[in-house]
């Protein structure tokens, strides 16, 4: 067993797993504890590093691509900080942490371990069902619908449509930007049919804005994460959708009538996006957009 225990988190590698388990001091970002104790198969390594930095040094480890749902769902965008795959390495520790990369380098050369893309996720991701409150809304996930519930600050164009339920059939991909503090991030939930939405966040009924706390925000690539494990594989899904435009061309989008039970509430969106697109709040494309969307809810 190679073992390094630091503040920041433990690594332990067996010759086959790596575990990473995210430390419990109070610098250790929310999002790494949340998400908690990852471990990693070794035939999803592709490499591992010490690199030097000016008061420690930090060990990284590199993924094959395709093979973690979260780097998937994030695609690199995750604050270092809150980068799971990262160790904070204090300087008289260095030893120590060659001694566990050098394990890891040699197990890889041993299995002969692919370097190549993965054709599936060799990680599961977080656990279903999920829930984070963010600062536009608290978003769900039970493993085959996705739920929006809009906030009281969330702006009205939303508010004016309702829940949003979305389920993983209909869903196309997962967008994530995190919210850096500086600048507003997203998560969105592109459908088929709305895959050629050009609404900003702060108005689309897809997507959670996120403007709030940035540390309780990144927490919504938890939901981004757990989502995108269950969606096709990108290997699998291009080769997929090449074939069937091929054959079919363009898939059609579903009508969803209306339900009959829900005929008022239904009136009463629309009227209150009646109202805003008279008050100049919703542009003409807007509209439309919100309204289709409203419709497809219901």
């Amino acid at each position: 067993m190679a073992e390094i225990i630091q503040r920041d988190g433990t690594w332990a590698f067996d010759g086959s797993t790596l575990r990473i388990t995210p430390g419990l001091h109070r610098s250790v970002p929310l999002f790494r504890q949340t998400y908690g104790e990852i471990a990693v198969p070794l035939e999803a390594v592709s490499g591992v590093a010490l690199e030097p930095e000016r008061k420690r040094a930090r060990l990284r480890l590199r993924l094959r691509e395709g093979a973690d749902p979260l780097l998937q769902a994030t695609g690199g965008r995750l604050p270092d900080a809150a980068d799971p795959y990262r160790l904070a390495v204090d300087t008289d520790r260095t030893g120590v942490a060659e001694y566990v990369a050098e394990e890891i380098r040699r197990a890889l050369l041993l299995d002969r371990i692919p370097k190549e893309p993965a054709k599936a996720y060799l990680l599961p991701g977080p656990p279903v069902p999920v829930s984070v409150r963010s600062s536009d809304g608290t978003v769900s996930f039970d493993g085959t619908r996705i739920r929006i519930d809009w906030a009281d600050t969330s702006e009205r164009v939303k508010r004016a449509t309702g829940p949003r339920v979305v389920d993983l059939g209909d869903l196309a991909q997962v967008e994530w930007l995190p919210n850096s503090g500086h600048e507003d991030g997203f998560l969105r939930f592109v459908t088929r049919e709305t895959v050629f939405s050009k609404l900003p966040p702060e108005k689309d009924p897809y997507a959670l804005d996120l403007w709030g706390s940035a540390r309780r925000d990144l927490l919504t690539a938890l939901v981004a994460t757990a989502v995108t494990a269950r969606l096709p594989h990108p290997s699998t899904h291009a080769a997929a959708g090449d074939r069937e435009a091929g054959a079919h061309g363009p898939r059609p989008a579903p009508a969803v009538p209306p339900a009959a039970d829900h005929h008022d509430v239904l009136l009463r969106r629309l009227r209150e996006l009646g109202e805003l697109h008279r008050d100049g709040v919703l542009t003409d494309e807007e509209f439309a957009l919100t309204k289709a969307a409203v419709l497809r809810g219901f």
